[in-house]
């Protein structure tokens, strides 16, 4: 070990600020830092909220916003210098006004989309589908898209992984992840469903959802290599077993009148077409108070979970 090392006046390592060479003769040294266990090994991260974004639909859904993407930012509670509405995710609302066109492209390796109301159309590249209510799409990443209106305001609900591109400062330049753009039409979705509800449920499976996969990720399961996405249902006057996992998750409300969720033994009420953040790790359940079905789109980083066997998925009721 040194001997030469001045005694300073830090009480602890966390205190220690980042260190440099001492004699630093090129400019690979120059570059170089160190930091040790105390202030590098357990980082403190701002919390995730398990915040409910209300203003962002209300603005989606009034006559007077023009044609144009409503962010879910919450990057300053993150302390992140791009917009995210979790460390891995976006969720935007958007709206189209009758016979506008929206141009996107999403620096991310793909962008899933959900039809609130409304129909149109969606260009990218040579292809061309047609899309409307309750119908789920998803579209190649790096790619310009244009996304029309017919009869009527079109909102839509859009899911992309941009923080996690940011977060690495990389982009997304051809797209090669999602080959093409996938339809999910709501009939397909709703036959789905059927199918599902059909087979008796095991009682260890978390509830009846259809996940949506293509054949680029069907190995994996997923929506996006990190991303899982579906749409979850719960019967009328029935409940989801409160259960946790390391994914966060990110909620649209389709159909949840009378319905709510306990977050950590915090009540959350489903409002209308409002997005809901359910933080990691937090002890969860779904609740349906109503006699109608309740559905939910989510949309979670469970993808990276998977891949790295960190899922941490348990009931907790026993």
């Amino acid at each position: 070990m040194a001997q030469n090392i001045k005694k300073n006046n830090y009480k602890s390592l966390r205190d220690l600020p980042a260190q440099v060479d001492a004699s630093p003769d090129t400019a690979a040294r120059n570059r170089a830092r160190y930091f040790n266990s105390g202030n590098a090994f357990m980082v403190e991260e701002p919390l995730i909220p398990d915040a409910v974004f209300q203003a962002e639909p209300r603005k989606a859904f009034s006559d007077s916003t023009p044609t144009s993407l409503i962010p879910c930012d919450i990057s300053s509670q993150l302390r992140c210098s791009y917009p995210a509405t979790s460390p891995l995710i976006l969720v935007y609302y958007a709206r189209i006004n009758c016979g506008d066109v929206l141009p996107t492209v999403f620096n991310a390796s793909g962008a899933l989309a959900y039809v609130i109301s409304g129909s149109g159309e969606t260009l990218c590249e040579d292809e061309v589908i047609q899309w409307g209510k309750g119908d789920v799409f998803l579209m190649p990443g790096g790619k310009k898209q244009t996304h029309k209106a017919f009869k009527e305001p079109v909102i839509l609900w859009i899911a992309t992984n941009e923080p996690q591109l940011a977060f690495e400062n990389s982009s997304a330049k051809d797209g090669n992840l999602v080959s093409g753009m996938v339809h999910y039409p709501s009939q397909e979705i709703d036959r789905q469903f059927d199918l599902i509800y059909s087979i008796e449920a095991e009682q260890d499976v978390s509830g009846s959802a259809v996940i949506f996969s293509s054949s680029d990720q069907e190995l994996n399961k997923n929506i996006l290599p990190t991303l899982t996405a579906g749409i979850n249902s719960l019967p009328p006057n029935a409940k989801q077993r409160p259960h946790r996992h390391n994914s966060i998750a990110i909620s649209l409300v389709i159909g949840g009148e009378g319905c709510f969720s306990l977050i950590d033994g915090k009540k959350k009420e489903w409002l209308p077409w409002a997005t809901m953040i359910t933080p990691p790790v937090s002890v969860h359940s779904h609740h349906n108070e109503s006699d109608k079905m309740a559905k939910f789109l989510i949309v979670q980083d469970g993808g990276i979970y998977s891949y790295t066997r960190a899922m941490g998925f348990e009931f907790v009721d026993r």
